[in-house]
């Protein structure tokens, strides 16, 4: 178990946390270790000048199919979710990692229409498995927990998902604020976020959280009214979470990982459970990476993220449904 809570270092310059009432409006303290979209232009084998031509391909090849999607799986929230509300495109701070660029796209799964001026969340942990919000709980609230005092009745085993992968929401332990961030879409339902690549925890395959809002504004007290119509999760190919396992400080978790074939969350279902689309050089995957996906949601739709892995929702009283094909 990895806990970070006795050496955190002091983020009071960014972590003034707020209401989801009430707006922060931060530029990113922090910078990625490399030189951000530079590179990951590097990465896609394009010199550190054409970077944002990098990021205009990824949207173009978003945008480019004009077929309607499926709507996008529906995904529990997990026990770390926090609404700081936190209104940037830099959600780094002082995490090193794999430089990360995410570009994400909301559209309406009925018409295929870009959602303008929807909200896009997210949050992920770091290269440890830990989350900000939650350093005293470790990696992924992993590890051994301490057994009962001697002379205690043994107890059933525990049941239910794997530890980090289960529904409900645990009590945040510090007000550090890295790998969560807020924006809101463009005229073709673009974000773009800069962060690192998450790292892996207990029982879980490595993954970024989000929510989509709609029907709200922003005002200068945050994103006010409306709903989250989508709650789901981000996932990346195992080649490309396997060339980090060797680099730092991704080297340095202990964590046994789980795989995309091994998480019992991720639906197995490609774009439509959540795999991203990744560029980088696939001998140099430190230089950066690309991340890019359409999200095909309902936006008069409330999805929370309340219910089973998958999308599912908890059976109501009397006999369990027979599982669907």
């Amino acid at each position: 178990m990895t806990n970070l809570a006795h050496d955190e270092p002091d983020n009071a310059a960014v972590s003034q946390l707020l209401s989801r009432r009430r707006m922060l409006a931060l530029g990113g303290a922090g910078a990625v270790a490399l030189t951000g979209i530079g590179a990951v232009a590097h990465a896609a084998g394009q010199g550190a000048s054409t970077g944002s031509g990098v990021l205009d391909a990824a949207k173009a090849a978003a945008t480019a199919s004009g077929t309607c999607m499926q709507l996008t799986t529906e995904q529990i929230e997990g026990p770390y979710y926090i609404d700081y509300e936190l209104f940037r495109r830099n959600v780094v701070e002082d995490r090193t990692g794999v430089p990360l660029i995410l570009v994400l796209r909301a559209v309406d799964a009925a018409t295929c229409e870009p959602i303008r001026d929807s909200a896009i969340e997210i949050w992920h942990c770091d290269a440890s498995g830990v989350y900000s919000g939650y350093t005293g709980t470790g990696n992924g609230g992993g590890g051994t927990p301490p057994g009962p005092p001697p002379g205690t009745p043994p107890t059933d085993p525990p049941t239910g998902p794997p530890p980090g992968g289960g529904g409900g929401h645990a009590t945040p332990t510090d007000d550090l604020t890295w790998l969560r961030g807020i924006q809101m879409t463009d005229h073709q339902g673009f974000v773009t976020f800069r962060t690192v690549l998450p790292g892996w925890y207990t029982g879980r395959a490595v993954h970024v959280h989000t929510k989509v809002h709609t029907g709200g504004t922003r005002t200068s007290a945050g994103y006010t009214g409306g709903r989250t119509c989508h709650t789901g999760q981000f996932y990346f190919a195992e080649d490309a979470v396997k060339a980090t396992e060797s680099i730092a400080p991704y080297s340095a978790n202990t964590a046994t990982r789980v795989t995309l074939e091994q998480d019992g969350i991720y639906p197995k279902t490609g774009t439509k459970g959540g795999l991203l689309h990744l560029l980088y050089d696939h001998r140099h995957i430190e230089r950066g990476v690309v991340g890019s996906i359409t999200m095909a949601v309902d936006p008069a739709a409330t999805n929370e993220g309340g219910g089973l892995p998958g999308g599912g929702t908890p059976p109501g009283p009397g006999p369990s449904p027979s599982p669907s094909a």
